[in-house]
């Protein structure tokens, strides 16, 4: 069953990528901007949503992977003129080791403690950046080369996706998936049971973190410049937990539906910005107090709920 339905997630990918592979074709610059922006996010989120849905892990650290993928891509671009390709897969790897250099201290900590010390992962790594003149101190680093097309970009962030949400389906859809919910809701009965808690979330974490990091070299060649304020700020962490919560914690389109909830919604009060974010908080208090699997896990209930009473 599990490989029947890893099947169709993977064909239902490969479909909506070839299509979406030709949208700048025929889509328009502004169409293009808002579906690259939609295609980062979406890494993002699936990579929130395999840590905290699936593993139980709750971290504040995703501006820390961001911040890192962005200032190795430049580094990369300006010093050895690495094409796109080559910078994602040393980003990749980049993210991959942090995660698995901080590990050791970060899984000590159990429960708000884990919560907390990857948020200052994140606050470290910028005062770093902010301290040190070679990699461009509180002014950032401009990228030496124009960065690539809009199309070429948005290829770039299509592929990232794709992989994220590959690696995500994997997870969702093989034997994989009850060894994450077995550490997730007790690390001690899956231990006994021959299970390895630390490796399981070693890979999780390894694997979150190479993603957001490919997803932030992408955003950081799309600016052309950056700065760790930006590049280490809150804000990465802040959206996509509120996608992930939005779209439904734990769902397999939880993510996606939380991305595309937000960024519709932010294109509509484009003007407002103050009345968006004012919104947008409203709407996760609400998700949290009456709907805590979000919107797909309210649609999800309404469905079996309809199935029920129609049922003779």
């Amino acid at each position: 069953m599990r490989l029947h339905r890893l099947s169709g997630d993977m064909g239902i990918l490969a479909g909506a990528f070839v299509l979406l592979w030709f949208a700048p074709s025929f889509a328009s610059d502004y169409a293009l901007q808002i579906s690259f922006r939609v295609m980062i996010y979406l890494t993002l989120a699936e990579s929130w949503n395999l840590l905290t849905g699936s593993v139980g892990l709750v971290s504040l650290g995703t501006a820390s992977f961001v911040g890192l993928g962005s200032y190795v891509a430049f580094g990369l671009a300006n010093h050895f003129g690495a094409p796109i390709p080559v910078i994602l897969v040393v980003c990749a790897l980049a993210g991959a080791v942090l995660a698995a250099l901080v590990s050791p201290a970060l899984f000590r900590l159990r429960g708000v403690y884990f919560t907390v010390g990857t948020l200052a992962l994140a606050a470290l790594l910028q005062l770093l950046m902010v301290n040190l003149p070679t990699f461009g101190g509180a002014s950032g680093i401009f990228l030496k080369h124009d960065p690539p097309p809009l199309a070429s970009l948005y290829h770039d962030a299509l592929s990232v996706a794709l992989v994220a949400s590959l690696a995500m389906a994997i997870c969702a859809r093989t034997r994989i998936s009850v060894i994450i919910r077995a550490v997730r809701d007790d690390e001690d009965a899956a231990a006994q049971m021959g299970v390895r808690p630390y490796r399981v979330k070693l890979a999780a974490f390894a694997l979150a973190s190479a993603l957001i990091a490919m997803a932030g070299a992408v955003q950081a060649i799309n600016l052309g410049a950056i700065e760790p304020y930006g590049a280490f700020g809150l804000q990465w962490t802040i959206d996509a937990l509120s996608m992930v919560i939005i779209g439904g914690i734990g769902w397999r389109l939880g993510p996606l539906a939380g991305v595309l909830f937000v960024v519709m919604l932010g294109e509509m009060l484009a003007n407002y910005p103050e009345a968006h974010i004012a919104i947008t908080g409203v709407i996760l208090i609400v998700l949290i107090r009456f709907a805590p699997g979000g919107i797909v896990g309210m649609f999800a209930r309404l469905f079996t709920r309809s199935t029920r009473l129609s049922s003779p």
